[in-house]
Parts: structure tokens; sequence; C-alpha cells
């Protein structure tokens, strides 16, 4: 355990948890009943300690980021079936293998934000994705490959998932919440860049742009690689002309083509502040 420079007077927890492991092996010892509630997994994996952990998973990353001066993060989402352009003969489709030049995209756009990290110690503008396969490696490899650190926000899946090998070991985490894990996505962002992807980056984006849209979180740019894909699932403009969306909105977000457009987009952006009202209601 790090020595923590706030220490006070009390015997610390480490302490105890040490003590208690050389007790007499006795009846009584051996009981899940004596161990130490905050070092007994069962009882932490009560259905009545869902509250605790879900605390447990919002703080354990914050103190990290905290600990290590990161004020200001850009989130990469993106499909974790997108495969890199060398291994693009092995995708599972035509479309996928075609769309492996947004792995190159993701991969240049992480750079170049990671270069002006990097400026800042690694405390701003640090690139942020989910630690998966596909465009999440492509925006932590960018990063690496720019001489910057880079955060995995990873969730436990059925089938097995590893961090992919370019995350910041120190900055990698691991969640069982998904509600938890997209906060930490966004309690930092002022900057959110879309690729193409499945249901989760689906859901990613909307949710980014349903707490904008309503004033729950600032206006930061909310940048979609590719208008020909978003166009095709997204009748963005049907929305506005049935009156479920303002006209409004659609300018919550841009269309991008290329990390350098995307970048030009982020140093143009106007749009500042929370929202205090929702258009068209």
């Amino acid at each position: 355990m790090k020595d923590d420079p706030r220490k006070g007077p009390f015997r610390r927890a480490n302490q105890d948890i040490d003590a208690a492991r050389k007790v007499p092996d006795t009846p009584q010892a051996r009981s899940s009943a004596y161990r130490l509630a905050f070092a007994d997994p069962e009882f932490l994996l009560r259905e009545e300690l869902r509250p605790v952990r879900l605390q447990l998973e919002l703080l354990k990353p914050e103190l990290e980021l905290d600990a290590r001066g990161i004020r200001s993060t850009v989130v990469l989402f993106g499909g974790a079936r997108i495969p890199a352009p060398e291994a693009a003969d092995k995708a599972r489709s035509a479309g996928l293998r075609d769309m492996s030049r947004y792995y190159d995209e993701a991969r240049r756009f992480a750079q170049l934000i990671t270069e002006r990290s990097v400026a800042t110690d690694c405390t701003e503008n640090v690139i942020v994705t989910g630690g998966g396969p596909g465009v999440m490696e492509a925006g932590n490899r960018g990063a690496a490959e720019a001489g910057g650190c880079s955060i995995g926000l990873n969730i436990v899946l059925p089938h097995e998932q590893v961090p992919n090998a370019y995350v910041t070991p120190e900055l990698c985490f691991n969640f069982h919440y998904f509600g938890i894990r997209k906060m930490h996505f966004l309690l930092r962002a002022k900057a959110i860049a879309v690729f193409p992807g499945g249901f989760g980056t689906l859901d990613e984006l909307f949710e980014s742009l349903t707490l904008i849209q309503t004033g729950r979180m600032e206006q930061v740019p909310v940048l979609l690689f590719g208008q020909e894909f978003w166009r095709n699932v997204v009748n963005w403009d049907a929305l506005a002309e049935a009156g479920t969306i303002s006209p409004d909105d659609l300018s919550l977000f841009r269309f991008v083509e290329t990390a350098d457009e995307a970048l030009a987009v982020i140093d143009g952006w106007t749009l500042t502040g929370k929202r205090g009202t929702i258009p068209g209601r």
C-alpha cells in the first residue's frame, strides 16, 4: 500500500489485515463472521452491498486519475470489430474490411491529441477508450506512439476480453457496472470522437448527446467520423423533421472524415457551457 501523506494517529487498516492473518488457528478465527468486513470478499459480494460496490467502482479510477493529475480527457468510441489495415484480410465481412481505414484515422487522431497532451505532462487531453480491440486499440496505440499515456476503461464480459497492449498499465481499469464506466468516460471529457461501431458505440454516442442536449453536461465537441456511415444508420434529419428532436440539436455534433479535420473542428468549437433550455420544448 502506498504511503498516505494524510496518515493520522489511528492504526491503519492494512496493519489490521496483516495482524488478522497471524491469529491462532481456532474454530472462531476460521469463521467467516470473524473476518474484517472490508477484507471479506463473500461479504462484499452480497446483494445488499451493491451500493458499496457501485461507490468503490466510482472511487477507484477517480482517485488514481486525481493522483496522476489528469484534469481532462478526449474520449474515443468505436467498434471493437474494425480491424487494423494489416489484418483487414481476416475481417469477418467485406464491410468491416473496408472500414479498416477508420482504425488508421483513430490512431492518427489519438497521436495528434496526445502530442498536445505530452506538452502538459499528460495532465490534459488524455485519450480514453474502452480498452478493447478495434478502434479502441487504435486510440491507445496512437497515444503510445506519440509518447504519451492513455486510459483504458475495460469491462468484464461473458466472453474472454483482455485489455489491448497499448493502454498505459497504471491507467487500465476494469468495471463490473456499465453505468459507472460510462460516468468515467465523460467526467473529464473535453471532446468526444465517435467512429463507426455497433450497439455499444451507438449507446455511448446517444447517451453523450442526451446529456449535452438536456444540459446535464457541457457542450463539448462531438465528432462523428464517417458521414456516410452515420447518415446510413441514423436518419438525423428525419428526427428533426418529426419534431422528436429540435433542428438546433443537429448542431451538437459534426461529421468529419479525417483526424486533421477533427482537430480543426475542436479548435474552432464555439458552443460552450451547459444548455439552459431544451430547444423545441
